[in-house]
């Protein structure tokens, strides 16, 4: 999406109110949903999933809902630089991540595209003043609004490492890891893949298998800090709930256990990602391809091994 677009919708916004702009961007959305077949068809198969015993209607209207509410993700995004844009917050487990940085553990956000991660990184270093975060992005080739987002992101303190299509320099991972092992806490998505270098891991989900990013695994592993999967949910105006689980340690006796605890620690980020979806489907806005082939016995061995 074109950054001359973006700016026209905050424009919108300042000059005519919220409500204008989320006609606009809904009427926006409602052409993406018509005229982007492929697209809306990812989508579809998704609910298809999620919902095996509703019909394809349920399907489609699903689908249109989960259009219709990412339009209030971008109007959200505005909020933080938004005087009057006040943010109200409930949350559970949060005393985790405090512990954490008053204990200089250091911890593993794990994301997901549910909900707006966006808001809650803002909150996040708001409500953990002083405290260190470090947030892993993707950098889409073109994409100027992710630019956007970037810079917003930087300016509240938050630093940014942005992993291109030709992968994670070293020195960004070895960064990472040195800011873990120093209490401070780093953030990185657990559903997408950025680039075709990326290590992943193949977990059941959906009964379905998808690849997962590897990285935030091994980061807990070399590390030693624990990994907390985080939720970010709108229940209104203005108004969220995050939701941050216990924290989850991945260990190795050996070298030869390394990849057994990795992959451990994934399916267990793909297991509360399930439960979190069926709680909150229409927060869903991972809009490309996800689930991969259809596994039809429960067994994990049904699960390909990765090579990589």
């Amino acid at each position: 999406m074109k950054e001359r677009y973006y700016r026209f919708l905050i424009m919108l916004k300042k000059c005519f109110g919220s409500r204008v702009f989320l006609i606009f961007a809904q009427a926006v959305s409602a052409g993406f949903f018509l005229f982007f077949p492929s697209r809306l068809a990812v989508s579809v198969r998704f609910y298809q999933a999620l919902f095996p015993e509703r019909s394809r209607l349920c399907h489609i209207w699903c689908a249109w809902r989960q259009y219709l509410n990412f339009t209030h993700v971008f109007l959200d995004r505005l909020l933080p630089d938004d005087s009057a844009g006040e943010v109200f917050y409930s949350s559970e487990g949060w005393e985790h991540l405090e512990y954490a940085l008053r204990n200089k553990t250091g911890g593993i956000i794990l994301m997901s595209h549910m909900g707006n991660w966006e808001i809650a990184a803002h909150l996040m270093k708001q409500r953990m003043k002083g405290a260190g975060l470090l947030l892993y992005m993707g950098t889409k080739h073109k994409e100027q609004i992710e630019r956007i987002q970037k810079e917003s992101l930087s300016r509240s303190g938050i630093r940014i490492i942005a992993a291109d299509r030709n992968g994670s320099s070293p020195f960004d991972i070895i960064e990472g890891i040195s800011f873990l092992r120093a209490g401070g806490l780093v953030s990185l998505t657990g559903d997408r893949i950025w680039n075709e270098q990326q290590r992943t891991i193949p977990v059941r989900f959906l009964d379905h298998e998808v690849c997962l990013p590897e990285m935030p695994h091994i980061f807990a592993l070399l590390s030693g800090a624990p990994v907390f999967i985080f939720f970010s949910f709108r229940t209104g105006d203005r108004q969220y709930r995050f939701s941050i689980t216990d924290p989850i340690y991945v260990k190795a006796a050996s070298r030869s256990e390394r990849k057994n605890a990795i992959r451990g620690s994934a399916r267990k980020y793909a297991e509360t990602l399930e439960q979190m979806l069926r709680l909150h489907p229409l927060e869903w806005y991972h809009f490309q391809p996800f689930l991969g082939r259809k596994l039809k016995q429960v067994r994990t061995s049904e699960v390909r091994e990765d090579s990589a």
